[in-house]
């Protein structure tokens, strides 16, 4: 028999053979005797021809799919989509939407599809944008958005509402939310704007109040964990293949041309290890987990020495925060933070560039020809891809169906390919970054025929150490499979249609009505 442990943002419910729901919370945890509606979905014509829309209120999706025949069944999250419940009537709902942090391909994508969302699918028509971050609650207009307002803002890079870091004052930003009377409150940002909404649905919970507070995790970087990827990175990925061919046809162009191209990256190296794999002209990739060194034998600058004797250019990509602990002449600036919380990092492409001109340049044997290239805000105002607008139209609708059934407290993520509501907590615990000891790491290595740089101890240490796996990879999720049997990201299994096939079975047919 099952058994449950709640708290306000973690509720646990333990089940048969090692079983965990790492649950989310719902307006009945606090507020007793709420009245339910049926779903509008039921008349719906769009999803007249749906055989099993409605998402049974026991799915859940395991966080590991990779397991043993002895192994427990593991973390599970809630299964995302729309039930046959729900705690608002359509005419009631008044809701909002907030972007925060950093641009990020997809951002306008996630806006126009909530409004719809909320507009075609359940018939509501007070929608709010919050202009300018979390001080817009409090210090900004509002812009109603409609279905026709949004209509062609996909098209656009960054986000029609603003953005900005810093400036939550939780006190001030629920005190708008009750004095608008808002109801459905939806923040999409990263890793600290999503623990800033896990303040705002504390305080809205001590207050007693019905308001759904739902994230839409934020990051190009990919660095959220648990879920398989953050939307934005597959067009980052993308258009960063732009600027590694250019490097790619300065280098070649002239004898000993060496490119340099930064990609983002402050933390975890996602996006350059994708952007070389996807490449195969990059001859080396430098990431934040994996360490590196300049002088000296196996060091980079012999490197370099090697593959210009051999090809006669090279391309060299870095992430932005790779190398950090080499930039010693300005150590006492990495102290200071930008406002989310961010160190302020110096620019280890232009620093690599001059490093590796000036070491040259000591030695009259080899002139060479070094151009840098930093695309990084050209990538972040892109608008997203068309994996991208898939991803985010999903995420998006995850999210209200979510919050017209009465969740709050959650963000929603891909997980294992299937849609997820996730407790704040596991979203902001701590960062996603490439497991160097990982096959995928290996993968590159081979790709470029780099060395790995590591000296023997860092290599033990590596090891030995207790790395989060990366989610995007194989990590826990997929440590166990064979090169034949990866796992696929196939959009066609996101769709609702699709997903409840093999579950009918175990599954009422109450939903039937929709048809009726």
């Amino acid at each position: 028999m099952a058994s449950s442990d709640s708290d306000s943002q973690l509720k646990i419910v333990h089940g048969d053979a090692g079983y965990i729901l790492e649950d989310v919370p719902h307006f009945t945890d606090y507020i007793l005797n709420l009245p339910t509606y049926p779903n509008p979905l039921r008349s719906n014509p769009a999803y007249s021809v749906a055989k099993q829309y409605f998402v049974h209120m026991d799915d859940t999706v395991p966080q590991k799919v990779v397991v043993h025949k002895n192994s427990l069944r593991g973390v599970h999250f809630r299964r995302a989509g729309p039930r046959q419940k729900v705690y608002f009537r359509s005419d009631d709902v008044h809701a909002c939407i907030v972007t925060c942090g950093g641009l990020c391909p997809g951002l306008n994508t996630v806006i126009r599809e909530i409004v719809c969302g909320l507009s075609y699918m359940y018939g509501v028509n007070k929608v709010l944008g919050i202009d300018g971050g979390y001080r817009g609650f409090y210090s900004k207009n509002t812009i109603n958005l409609t279905p026709k307002v949004v209509n062609d803002i996909h098209k656009r890079g960054g986000t029609i509402l603003g953005t900005s870091r810093g400036g939550h004052d939780t006190g001030k930003i629920v005190d708008s939310i009750q004095d608008r009377g808002i109801n459905q409150v939806y923040i999409i940002g990263g890793d600290g704007t999503q623990r800033g909404a896990a303040v705002i649905y504390e305080e809205v919970r001590r207050r007693g109040l019905k308001v759904a507070i739902a994230g839409i995790p934020k990051t190009i970087d990919n660095d959220i964990p648990v879920i398989d990827k953050s939307f934005g990175f597959d067009t980052a990925v993308e258009e960063a293949q732009r600027a590694i061919n250019a490097a790619h046809v300065e280098s070649e162009s002239i004898e000993n041309g060496i490119g340099v191209v930064k990609l983002m990256g402050r933390y975890s190296g996602f996006i350059a290890m994708y952007a070389t794999l996807a490449s195969r002209d990059v001859d080396c990739c430098l990431i934040p987990e994996s360490p590196f060194y300049l002088e000296g034998k196996g060091g980079l600058f012999e490197f370099i020495e090697k593959r210009l004797k051999e090809n006669g250019h090279m391309v060299i990509v870095i992430a932005e925060g790779a190398g950090q602990n080499l930039l010693t002449e300005s150590m006492q600036a990495m102290d200071q933070k930008d406002a989310s919380g961010n160190k302020l990092l110096q620019d280890v492409g232009l620093w690599i560039s001059h490093k590796i001109k000036d070491h040259f340049a000591r030695k009259d044997k080899i002139a060479i020809n070094l151009k840098y290239i930093d695309p990084t805000y050209m990538i972040r105002a892109i608008p997203s891809n068309a994996s991208d607008n898939v991803y985010c139209t999903l995420l998006a609708q995850s999210a209200v169906h979510g919050a017209m059934a009465g969740y709050s407290g959650f963000t929603v993520g891909l997980v294992n390919g299937r849609h997820t509501y996730i407790p704040f907590n596991r979203i902001t615990e701590r960062q996603n970054k490439v497991v160097i000891t990982d096959r995928m790491w290996a993968r590159l290595l081979s790709s470029t025929n780099q060395p790995s740089f590591l000296s023997p101890k860092d290599l033990d240490e590596a090891k030995k150490a207790e790395q989060p796996p990366s989610e995007l990879i194989e990590g826990s999720n997929c440590n166990d499979i064979g090169e034949a049997g990866e796992k696929e990201n196939n959009f066609p299994h996101l769709l609702h249609g699709d997903n409840f096939k093999e579950e009918q079975q175990s599954e009422n047919h109450a939903d039937n009505s929709i048809r009726q």
